[in-house]
C-alpha cells in the first residue's frame, strides 16, 4: 500500500507539472513548485534543516563559501547533493558546477535537475570524483514504471547507500546499451551494417554495398523485434490458465465450438495489460477467453475481473467494467480501449 501511494503521488506530481510548467520561469519557482514537493514524496522533511539543508556550503579549493542548493543529510553528513536550475535551463551547461561540489563532501550521490529532468550521479569510474555521465536519468513528464521502481530506492524509508551504489553500474550500462539498441533500430551505423553483412553476405563489403544494404538491415531488425514481441505475447496468452472459468462461460463438451482467441482480442489484452501495469505489476494481469466475451483478470482470478471485451461483433464492439453498475461503453476499434485508462485504474484499485 505504501508503494502504491508513492507511485500515485509521483504520477500526480507529473500531472501537476504538465499543468503549471509554462507558468514557472525562475529557479526559485522551480524549487518551491516542483523540486521540494518531489523530495517530499520521497519521504524527506524539506523543512527540517537536520535532514534537508538548503544552501549547503561546499568549499571548492581556494573558493570558500561555495553553496549547493540542497543537501540530504544522514547522521550529520551529506549523502545526496542536489543542484537545481530553472525549468527552462539546459542541464548540459551545469554539470561541471556539481562536479566541483562532489569531491569536497562525503556525499556519494548527486542530483542535477531543472524540475523536469532529473540526473543522478555517483563515482563509479574514480572514487570521490563524480562521473561525467549520470547512472540514472528520467523525465518527470514522461514517467515509466522502470523509472519509478528505481526512484523508489531513493525513498527515505528504503534508502540503502551501499545497495544503490552496487546497482548503479548495472543501471548505467543497461541504459547505455538500450540507447545503443535504439540507435541501431532507428539509424544503423555503417559498422553495425558491416557486422551483419560479414555473417550473411559472401561478397566484398564496399561502401556502396553497405549503403545498399542499410535499409534492408534496418527493416530486418525491426521485423525481428516485432516478431519476437508478438511471439512472447502469444506464448503468454496461450499459457494462461482457464481451469477456474465460471461454469456458465465454459463451452459444453461436444456441444459447442472451441473458443478461438482472435487477433483483436490479443490486441485488447496487450493494451489492457499496458494500462494496468501503471497501477499493478504486469505479471498480475491475465485473460480468460470464452464464447461470448473476453475477460481481463487480476491475479488469474475470475472473481477479480477488471473488464470484459466484446470484440467479435464487427458493428457492435464494447467494453464492460466491473464497477458497481457494470457499466458498458461502445468502442469502434480496439485502440479505443485506451480512452478508458482512468476507468481501468479505478476498477483495479477497488479490486486491490
Amino acid at each position: 500500500m505504501i508503494m502504491e501511494q508513492f507511485l500515485e503521488r509521483m504520477k500526480s506530481l507529473s500531472k501537476r507539472l504538465e499543468e503549471v510548467k509554462d507558468t514557472i520561469v525562475t529557479e526559485e519557482a522551480t524549487k518551491t513548485s516542483i523540486v521540494m514537493p518531489f523530495f517530499q514524496i520521497l519521504g524527506y522533511d524539506v523543512f527540517n534543516p537536520a535532514e534537508f539543508i538548503p544552501e549547503y556550503t561546499a568549499d571548492v579549493g581556494i573558493k570558500k563559501g561555495e553553496k549547493v542548493d540542497y543537501a540530504i543529510m544522514s547522521d550529520g553528513d551529506p549523502v545526496i547533493l542536489i543542484e537545481v536550475k530553472a525549468i527552462n535551463e539546459k542541464l548540459e551547461r551545469h554539470d561541471s558546477q556539481l562536479f566541483r561540489y562532489f569531491g569536497t563532501t562525503p556525499a556519494k550521490f548527486a542530483i542535477l535537475t531543472n524540475g523536469i529532468t532529473y540526473r543522478f550521479y555517483t563515482d563509479l569510474e574514480e572514487q570521490n570524483k563524480m562521473d561525467s555521465s549520470p547512472f540514472f536519468e528520467f523525465n518527470l513528464l514522461d514517467l515509466k514504471d522502470s523509472h519509478l521502481q528505481e526512484l523508489a530506492k531513493f525513498k527515505k524509508d528504503s534508502f540503502d547507500l551501499e545497495k544503490i551504489f552496487n546497482t548503479a553500474s548495472e543501471l548505467k550500462y543497461t541504459s547505455k546499451i538500450k540507447s545503443l539498441f535504439y540507435e541501431f533500430w532507428e539509424n544503423p551505423s555503417e559498422d553495425f551494417v558491416a557486422f551483419v553483412l560479414a555473417n550473411v553476405y559472401p561478397g566484398r563489403r564496399t561502401r556502396n554495398v553497405i549503403e545498399e544494404f542499410t535499409p534492408l538491415v534496418k527493416k530486418s531488425f525491426k521485423q525481428f523485434i516485432n516478431e519476437l514481441v508478438n511471439e512472447k505475447l502469444q506464448a503468454a496468452l496461450n499459457s494462461t490458465s482457464t481451469n477456474d472459468e465460471e461454469e456458465t462461460d465454459k463451452p459444453q463438451e461436444n456441444d459447442e465450438p472451441e473458443v478461438i482467441t482472435t487477433e483483436e482480442e490479443i490486441q485488447g489484452y496487450a493494451i489492457s495489460k499496458l494500462i494496468l501495469s501503471e497501477v499493478v505489476d504486469e505479471d498480475r494481469v491475465f485473460y480468460r477467453d470464452n464464447k461470448s466475451y473476453f475477460n481481463i483478470l487480476l491475479d488469474d482470478n475470475i472473481r477479480k475481473w477488471v473488464c470484459r471485451l466484446f470484440l467479435n461483433n464487427t458493428n457492435n464492439k464494447s467494453i464492460q467494467f466491473n464497477d458497481e453498475d457494470r457499466t458498458s461503453y461502445p468502442i469502434e476499434k480496439v485502440s479505443d480501449i485506451a480512452k478508458y485508462k482512468t476507468k481501468y485504474h479505478e476498477v483495479v484499485k477497488n479490486l486491490i
